[in-house]
């Protein structure tokens, strides 16, 4: 047996024994001392509420509630077992129908089968609720208090994941940044001289040959530092080895979207390549999520200087899925993927639904950060200004571009906004929360204290309102054929026989001080124990005292 069981056996056996001590003693002690098989019977019941208890909360408290009838030193493991009802559920709607079951039924046995006066009906009422609703609000009440508490653990371990993760990519795209600035501008110029060399009018056809080999070895490490330095800059992002757009697609239909693919990206660079995947990645899960059931149309077209891709869905048919507002960081990340390609991506409704395309040019001059043709781009500067033939230049990353349709400022879920994943570089240069649970845990801890908070107000206002609508519901019971108002007392006169004098159907309960021989106790209504106000003695059948009792 593990610890952990052996520890929670020794807890049930020591409940049963606490609970079983009051039960004991009255049964071992006078009067009712020798009276053995109710015992046994009330300390077999208490264990059988122990052992269910962990499983079955609510039926242990209905167990325990029956047992008290039978042994009313049971009563006392009402409070413990509503506590760890409260405790140990996690729905309220099953507790509160137990509770409301065992008032309505003890209260029909009571005052309808077995004739029981109000006092005694709310005597027992109030055990139900302060002994067993208050105590399961609070064992509620300590259930939020441990959600909040493993909440705002894991809202503090995102928090410090999300930091490191941050950290870690603001280095990589420092050092993309650097290899970017220092080994592009320098492979730039060795480009341009090579070229230079290569063109000299006087170089022999071997020296020639040469220069052309060492400008073309220089084009093609430009190429490798492009590709290492999209790596730097988006890890987590790089799709599978080998996936195509048509592999994207039949995933999508796997997963029971309807996709229909006109795509022709055979032989396409690789960092268009790329581009073009994940533009029809991220918009066909933001399709899945925003426009569930809508057929989505896929289309990748080249031509000689470009490719175009366009994922178009329908408006859902049931309507979009409820969802947190988005802050259009997907859209922001995913037009900064195509810009690095040196495209640009559009968004926006199209015919009631959402289209997003992307226009990727594929010459070489075409690099990351520099914009398309027509496109100017202020905030993408090119690092090497000086070109050779065959030579692509870098340029910088710069700031992600920005449109009207960024979605910035958006306050609902829109397609488009929040197009599946963060981007690395965005992810270390803003907090947003896409890709390390942070957003999740925060909006975990939110909804913990929010249920903490409702769970105190019931705790405290819960058994104050329950008791004021048992106190509505007593009232009339005890009052019914008991009141006697202050002017029909006073026109009661010595001397009177009983007969005439128009009393009441119904005596009110006597005081505290006990009942008086050849008295009788009646009520003025004062409310909400209609207790007991004027005493009338009576002898020989006529009223020989009248007095208001003192309460």
């Amino acid at each position: 047996m593990e610890p952990r069981e052996r520890q929670r056996r020794a807890g049930d056996l020591l409940l049963w024994a606490v609970l079983a001590a009051p039960v004991a003693y009255g049964r071992l002690t006078p009067p009712q001392i020798g009276e053995l098989p109710p015992l046994a019977a009330a300390l077999a019941l208490l264990g059988t509420a122990v052992w269910i208890g962990r499983r079955w909360p609510l039926v242990a408290v209905l167990a325990v509630v029956a047992g008290s009838l039978v042994d009313g030193n049971v009563v006392f493991a009402i409070p413990v077992f509503g506590y760890l009802a409260g405790r140990r559920s996690d729905r309220a709607a099953p507790a509160a129908a137990v509770f409301a079951a065992i008032a309505v039924t003890g209260s029909v046995l009571n005052l309808g089968l077995l004739g029981t006066e109000p006092s005694t009906w709310f005597l027992l009422a109030s055990v139900l609720l302060f002994a067993g609703v208050f105590p399961w609000l609070l064992g509620r009440l300590r259930r939020q208090h441990r959600a909040l508490a493993d909440a705002g653990l894991r809202h503090a371990q995102a928090q410090r994941r999300a930091e490191a993760e941050r950290v870690r990519l603001r280095e990589r795209a420092r050092i993309a940044q650097d290899m970017h600035d220092s080994l592009g501008h320098d492979l730039s110029l060795i480009a341009l001289r090579a070229g230079a060399l290569e063109l000299a009018p006087d170089l022999s056809p071997a020296h020639r040959t040469a220069a052309g080999e060492l400008r073309a070895s220089v084009a093609a490490a430009t190429e490798r530092l492009h590709d290492v330095i999209g790596v730097l800059r988006e890890e987590h992002t790089l799709r599978p080895p080998g996936e195509t757009v048509a592999d994207v697609v039949d995933g999508a239909r796997d997963a029971g979207m309807t996709v229909d693919l006109r795509a022709d990206e055979a032989d396409l660079p690789p960092l268009p390549a790329h581009a073009v995947h994940r533009v029809v990645r991220e918009a066909l899960t933001n399709a899945a999520r925003y426009a569930p059931g809508a057929p989505v149309t896929v289309a990748v077209a080249r031509d000689a200087g470009a490719v175009t891709v366009a994922v178009v869905n329908a408006p859902p048919p049931a309507g979009p899925l409820p969802g947190p507002p988005s802050h259009g960081s997907g859209l922001l990340a995913l037009r900064e993927r195509v810009r690095l390609a040196g495209g640009v991506l559009d968004a926006g409704p199209c015919d009631g639904g959402w289209a997003v395309t992307a226009h990727v040019p594929l010459a070489d001059a075409a690099r990351p950060g520099t914009p398309p043709p027509g496109r100017a781009d202020a905030g993408s500067p090119v690092a090497g200004p000086i070109r050779a033939s065959g030579t692509p230049a870098l340029a910088d990353a710069g700031p992600p571009a920005t449109g009207p349709d960024d979605g910035s400022g958006a306050t609902a879920p829109r397609p488009g906004d929040d197009l599946a994943e963060i981007d690395p570089l965005d992810a270390g240069r803003v907090g947003v929360p896409g890709r390390d649970g942070h957003g999740d845990a925060a909006r975990r801890l939110r909804e913990a204290r929010r249920r903490v908070r409702r769970s105190l107000l019931v705790a405290i206002g819960a058994p104050a309102g329950l008791a004021l609508v048992l106190a509505l519901v007593y009232y009339p019971l005890a009052t019914a054929g008991a009141v006697l108002d202050r002017s029909g007392y006073e026109r009661l006169r010595l001397g009177e026989p009983r007969e005439a004098l128009g009393l009441p159907r119904r005596q009110a309960d006597p005081p505290a001080t006990g009942a008086v021989p050849g008295c009788e106790f009646y009520t003025d209504g004062n409310f909400p124990f209609a207790q007991a106000t004027w005493r009338l003695c009576f002898a020989d059948g006529r009223l020989v005292s009248k007095e208001r009792i003192e309460q």
